[in-house]
């Protein structure tokens, strides 16, 4: 009977202790779950709340971080007077595979804006009126559509968006407008493998205009790398060796005025002249743009924009480091083939992402030292406070026996 007893009391013993050790299980894995996909759920949804706005989600700059290229201190400031109650747009250039789709989603119903864009179920396109007027601030995929060309480049958006804004808003002809160009570049080689697995499945963007100087190119100076409607199943050896692929240097051709260079026109100057003239080119105009990101450091980009425009995203952005192209598996020559297919855009990475990290340090730098100049006013604001009122000054006794100056003289006769 002892040992009957002594056994049931062990076994409640085991059963107690499996049970903490599951209670214990699942709240480790709840938390583990919190952490990882809680903030993930809420992007998007209309009830999710804001970080507070003490809260510094923002990574320190690197202190090891060497500068490559010299950028004088006006390609560094980013802080524009953007007048969304005036006649300000800002315009985004999309290029394929650049992390755009997240971005432009951010835009239309991230911003903490006075009157909210209106995204509603089943539409793709949003509502965003600027706060004074029926007028929109935002030229871009999700707010005005392709209205200038599926993916339209810097060559196509800087000589369409005037006269399609004009059509819209007809009002708004009285005072002209000023755009604001912004764009996100992502590193090419994972760009590159991103786009091929997107063909692959049966993208091909072949409704892209392409216009240039008034039109579109002929099929002799874009051949189609592929015969039928797709160019879904492709292997990435045959992506690579279409010598007519626009995926290769997307991100200079994109960013480039293509006028300079005859378009879509390889004869029209050697090849070594165009591909330095792209890449020039792009390199000004990326320069020249309100604000651009990196697919690869989303919350400095974040950072950024809300520094530039002086706007604030409800929500903070989410780096998320396994993608499509992350799950390919290429070997080293295929690697350095892809680099040497995009050789413009590496040059062209390499130096926006100088240019991004510069203007990062350089903002968060001032931003620190305007804070301590603020604690240090309050400290000395407080301490001041703090002190006892200072005794009124006293007034000096004259010295006995001394006249007024005009009666000096009698005063000296009466002595004598």
């Amino acid at each position: 009977m002892r040992r009957r007893r002594g056994g049931g009391g062990r076994t409640m013993v085991e059963r107690a202790s499996k049970f903490v050790l599951v209670v214990a299980g699942s709240a480790c894995f709840m938390l583990i779950l919190y952490q990882y996909a809680g903030p993930g759920l809420s992007l998007g949804a209309p009830g999710g709340r804001a970080p507070p706005d003490d809260l510094d989600l923002f990574p320190t700059p690197d202190p090891h971080y060497e500068r490559k290229y010299y950028f004088p201190v006006r390609e560094l400031e980013r802080e524009l007077r953007f007048d969304m109650k005036g006649d300000d747009v800002i315009v985004f250039l999309h290029i394929q595979k650049t992390g755009g789709t997240t971005f432009g989603r951010h835009l239309v119903q991230n911003v903490r804006l006075e009157v909210p864009c209106d995204c509603r179920p089943g539409q793709k396109k949003c509502t965003c009126y600027r706060p004074n007027r029926r007028e929109t601030w935002l030229f871009s995929r999700f707010s005005t559509g392709w209205s200038c060309g599926l993916h339209a480049d810097w060559t196509e958006l800087t000589s369409c968006v005037p006269g399609v804004l004009d059509r819209r808003d007809p009002a708004a002809l009285r005072t002209p407008r000023k755009f604001y160009y912004i764009t996100l570049l992502r590193d090419p080689v994972s760009r590159y493998l991103s786009e091929w697995r997107h063909v692959q499945r049966g993208a091909t963007w072949k409704t892209s205009l392409h216009m240039c100087d008034g039109r579109t190119p002929t099929p002799e100076e874009l051949p189609p790398c592929y015969e039928g409607t797709d160019w879904s199943g492709c292997a990435l050896q045959e992506f690579m060796d279409c010598p007519y692929n626009l995926a290769n240097n997307r991100q200079v051709r994109m960013l480039a005025d293509l006028s300079l260079v005859g378009c879509y026109n390889l004869s029209f100057i050697p090849e070594g002249q165009r591909a330095q003239l792209l890449l020039d080119s792009a390199k000004k105009n990326l320069r020249g743009m309100a604000f651009f990101g990196l697919t690869e450091f989303q919350r400095k980009t974040q950072y950024l924009f809300e520094r530039t425009f002086s706007l604030k995203f409800i929500r903070p952005f989410m780096q998320y480091n396994s993608t499509r192209a992350g799950g390919v598996e290429v070997d080293e020559a295929t690697i350095r083939r892809i680099e040497e297919l995009n050789d413009l855009d590496m040059q062209l990475y390499d130096y926006a992402r100088d240019l991004f990290q510069q203007r990062y340090q350089y903002k968060r730098q001032l931003e620190r030292r305007q804070q301590r100049l603020r604690s240090r006013e309050e400290r000395l604001l407080a301490r001041a406070k703090e002190l006892p009122p200072p005794p009124p000054p006293r007034a000096e006794p004259e010295e006995p026996g001394r006249a007024p100056t005009e009666d000096y003289m009698s005063h000296i006769l009466e002595k004598w």
